[in-house]
């Protein structure tokens, strides 16, 4: 029997080291030969992912371009998909998460008649503002999916609420907490910073890119600056997103400060040690919470609203916002008080146990009646 071709889509660095652990999940399920489809979507970034993780896309639609809209990314990967999935004669795609990739992928593969599987399924804000475009991308591949992968027990009820059926839904855990297991143990700290830490500085990892942040981000990044020039005995770390307009919202604020490090985006194999390293992530975006928890790194959300709110609830995240006045107060509070701290990195990781990608893998091959179904993952008490 011919095994079934899985292909795999992404285009961004999140993306690809979420979905990497699913891919060699997939290479070691009978069955099933999994294959890539990437779109290029953030292509620097990602191409430093899929060298982490030694990947090589099967297919590349490239379709990067500077400054690029979302009606104009929507409009070149929807028809270069379609094409490149007939070419790779696909029996099933997954995607992953809430990229415009995600959504213009799976609309391609409904087109074309292609199973879709959703990994981190059932994330919702409530709030298709927040953040934009992400919540109405998930809720769409929502709609076209056949399986979907909820990394949570409340991702799954949310999933239900909006009527899908349980035969396809699967509590698996977060391939984040697979993937940055993988790495974070592996890859050692850029020797400037463990110097740092070696000499008895502790690290800050700053991260801020969101649509929806970019018209505060400014008055974020002084409030930031704030936050940096009353602790002048940490060193902040801030990996800048290669858009132009954070780059501007950023730089002019944070640039003279000498205790903040503004760096380009880092390959995972930096980020993961980093943040591993760090004794506090200040980040807007949505993978870093998780892969903090996963760490035992307290994360200070700037965003007003989170899709994981599992972290919230186990006090291993806390909301900050973009408001600049209530972000500097909460940062100033949470370096200001090491029990806080302690407690948050103490909390439990909602998210998962590392396993996730098996649990994906074996419940496509039970799709297609390779294998049996599997448990139904719920995350141990601890």
């Amino acid at each position: 029997m011919t095994d079934k071709r899985i292909v795999l889509a992404f285009g961004t660095r999140p993306e690809a080291t979420k979905m990497a652990p699913v891919y060699r999940a997939l290479q070691q399920q009978s069955g099933l030969q999994p294959l890539i489809l990437s779109t290029g979507q953030q292509r620097q970034q990602l191409d430093g992912a899929l060298a982490a993780f030694n990947l090589t896309p099967d297919q590349d639609l490239q379709v990067m371009t500077d400054r690029q809209t979302l009606a104009d990314l929507t409009g070149r990967i929807v028809p270069l998909a379609g094409r490149k999935l007939r070419d790779m004669q696909a029996d099933m795609l997954l995607v992953h998460g809430d990229t415009s990739t995600t959504f213009c992928v799976a609309l391609s593969a409904f087109y074309e008649g292609i199973a879709v599987g959703h990994v981190e399924a059932g994330l919702r804000s409530g709030n298709l503002k927040e953040p934009f475009p992400e919540e109405a991308n998930r809720r769409l591949t929502g709609v076209l999916s056949t399986l979907d992968f909820a990394p949570t027990q409340g991702a799954a009820d949310n999933l239900r609420r909006e009527g899908k059926s349980d035969a396809g839904i699967f509590v698996t855990g977060q391939t984040a907490v697979d993937a940055v297991r993988m790495i974070a143990g592996q890859a050692p700290l850029r020797p400037a910073w463990q110097r740092r830490l070696d000499a008895g500085q502790q690290l800050v990892t700053i991260t801020m890119h969101r649509r929806e942040n970019l018209p505060f981000m400014p008055s974020m990044a002084l409030a930031l600056a704030e936050v940096a020039a009353a602790h002048p005995e940490l060193h902040f770390v801030y990996p800048v997103h290669l858009n132009p307009a954070v780059q501007e919202a950023v730089r002019p604020a944070l640039g003279s400060l000498s205790n903040v490090e503004l760096i380009d985006p880092l390959d995972y194999t930096e980020m993961a040690p980093l943040m591993a390293a760090s004794v506090l992530l200040a980040t807007d975006s949505g993978g870093l919470q998780e892969e903090g928890a996963a760490l035992g790194v307290p994360v200070a959300v700037l965003r007003n609203v989170t899709e994981r709110p599992e972290g919230v609830a186990a006090g291993v995240l806390k909301l900050a916002g973009n408001d600049p006045e209530q972000l500097r107060r909460v940062l100033l509070e949470l370096l200001a008080s090491p029990a806080a701290l302690t407690q948050m990195r103490e909390a439990r990781n909602p998210y998962g146990d590392g396993q996730a990608a098996g649990r994906i893998a074996q419940a496509v091959a039970w799709h297609f009646g390779l294998a049996e179904r599997p448990p139904h993952w719920v995350m141990a008490a601890e």
